[in-house]
Formats: structure tokens, C-alpha cells, sequence
């Protein structure tokens, strides 16, 4: 059993129902009542008993939810000491990254970061935007760059980048509808839209549909869970003349002649970026690279 299992079991029976914890441990409900599920097979015990107004622990899962309470403590506090020896540098920083992270964004501040604390390691992990606030709550990294705000008092939040996202397009296509000023999210309807699962992070997803959906697109099914939406898989679908995928202006990748990259008119839809943390993080490495991390306004 592992430190997030045990993270998750807590919430669920601290929230008492599987929707409050899932929204708390920003995961999907689905994901959650699985991982419940695997727990209980692999233990061979009932834990919780749920019912048409919530769960509640068994008398087994009580016995569980003390002792998993006792073990997260001891190590919050184990890793609070050793973040104390690190604080002067020596440690790691594990950093959390999202697709599409603006190339230039951390040069600056990692480069300040090695100059000031020689002996200090940067570990660097892509990882969803849910996937980040799972691992600053289990300890599994020190800071993270996600593209919605979180929710608590458990961990801060700065927001570093905004971006106005364009379209990525076929050419021939783009050719028919561009403007003066872009093209209009209202002529992409009929076009199929390139998106990212909502378990990856579903406060952008829910604020991103809705703004295509006011703009009369019909977004079809949703992506399948698991799919990450890398650039191969943008340009492999617009390609062909049926879809559209949304970029920032600047998109590292290059692109073929069949494609082409669009804003959009009026610019309906920014997307931020936030560096967050743990609350109770003292450590000197780490609040000199989040100093570096100086806000950037719309690209």
C-alpha cells in the first residue's frame, strides 16, 4: 500500500462520500472508486460501506484510517526535516511539466537556481495537470507548472504565463475561413476538435468546452482517457482536413506545409499556467527558482 492510496483512502472516508474526494485529491471519481476497489481486493477486507447517502469505514477501515493517518504524518514530518538540510542547496528539486510549456520559461530561473546553489539537482517530470497535484500532496514533487488554480489551503499558487491560443489547421482548409483579424471559432463547426481527456485536468477542460460549446461547436465524443495530446497527434489529425487543434502562437514544433497555425479572432480563449507548491515549504532552492518565475502576460 502506498503513500497515495493511503492519501486517497483518508479523503474518502474524511469527505465521506467518493465525489468530495475526488474533487479534494483532484483526481476523476471513476479513477478513485478503482483505486478503492484494487485496495479492498489486494487487503482481501471490506473497508467501506457504501450506501445512497455516502461511504463510511468499516470497523476495519477504521483500523486502517488510523494507522494510514499515523504514516502520512510521520512522513510529512520526515520529509520536512530533510527539506530543512536541503534548504541551503544539496537537494533535489522535482519539477512537474505540462505539455507545452513555453521553451524559454525556465531557462532564466534554473540557470539562477544552479548559480546560486551549485550543489542543488533538478528533476524534471511531464505530468498531467491532476497528475502534479496528486504528487505535491504526496511528496513526490516540489513544485509544479499546471493549467488550472488549485483548490485548499494545502498548496500556493502563482501564476507565471498567459497565452491566447490560436488554431492549428490543414492549409487548405484554413485558406477558406481565415479573416483579416483570424479565424472565428464559429467557423470551425463541423470540424472535429483535437482534445485532451477531462481526468487530465478538469477545471481547463470544463472552462475550455464551454467556450467552444458558446461558440455553436459540437465537440462529439470525449478523447479517450490515457490519450496524451502530444504534437504528433495534433498534426496527424488535422492533416487530413477534418479537425482542428488548438496551440499557443510560437508552437515549438515545426510544421508542414499541409498545416498551418491561425489565431483566433478576438482571442476567446487564454490559457494560463501556475507554478504551485507545498504550503509549508521552507526551502531556499526552491523559493529562488519560483522567484525567477516572474509572471509572463499574453502571448
Amino acid at each position: 500500500m502506498d503513500l497515495r492510496e493511503m492519501r486517497a483512502f483518508v479523503a474518502v472516508v474524511e469527505e465521506g462520500g467518493l465525489s468530495a474526494a475526488a474533487r479534494r485529491l483532484h483526481v476523476s471519481q471513476p479513477a478513485l472508486s478503482q483505486t478503492m476497489n484494487a485496495l479492498e481486493r489486494r487487503l482481501g477486507l471490506q473497508l467501506l460501506e457504501r450506501g445512497s447517502t455516502g461511504v463510511r469505514a468499516t470497523e476495519a477501515g477504521m483500523t486502517l484510517l488510523s494507522e494510514a493517518r499515523a504514516v502520512l504524518a510521520r512522513h510529512d514530518q520526515a520529509m520536512a526535516a530533510v527539506a530543512r538540510h536541503a534548504a541551503d542547496g544539496g537537494g533535489t528539486v522535482r519539477i512537474g511539466i505540462p505539455l507545452e510549456l513555453p521553451s524559454d520559461l525556465l531557462s532564466g530561473p534554473l540557470a539562477g537556481l544552479t548559480a546560486a546553489y551549485p550543489r542543488t539537482r533538478v528533476h524534471a517530470r511531464h505530468m498531467s495537470t491532476a497528475g502534479q497535484f496528486a504528487a505535491l500532496r504526496a511528496g513526490e514533487i516540489d513544485v509544479g507548472l499546471v493549467r488550472e488554480h488549485p483548490i485548499g489551503q494545502d498548496l500556493d499558487a502563482m501564476l507565471v504565463v498567459e497565452e491566447r491560443l490560436g488554431v492549428l489547421l490543414a492549409a487548405e482548409v484554413a485558406a477558406k475561413i481565415a479573416g483579416r483579424d483570424g479565424i472565428r471559432l464559429e467557423d470551425l463547426a463541423g470540424l472535429d476538435w483535437v482534445g485532451f481527456p477531462r481526468s487530465g485536468s478538469p477545471a481547463w477542460y470544463d472552462e475550455l468546452t464551454a467556450t467552444l460549446r458558446s461558440h455553436g461547436l459540437d465537440l462529439g465524443l470525449p478523447p479517450p482517457e490515457g490519450q496524451e495530446l502530444i504534437a504528433e497527434v495534433k498534426l496527424a489529425a488535422v492533416t487530413a482536413g477534418g479537425a482542428f487543434a488548438l496551440a499557443p502562437p510560437g508552437w515549438g514544433r515545426p510544421l508542414p506545409d499541409s498545416v498551418t497555425w491561425s489565431p483566433l479572432a478576438g482571442h476567446p480563449i487564454v490559457r494560463r499556467t501556475w507554478a504551485v507548491w507545498p504550503a509549508t515549504s521552507h526551502r531556499r532552492d526552491l523559493a529562488r527558482l519560483l522567484a525567477g518565475l516572474e509572471y509572463r502576460g499574453l502571448q
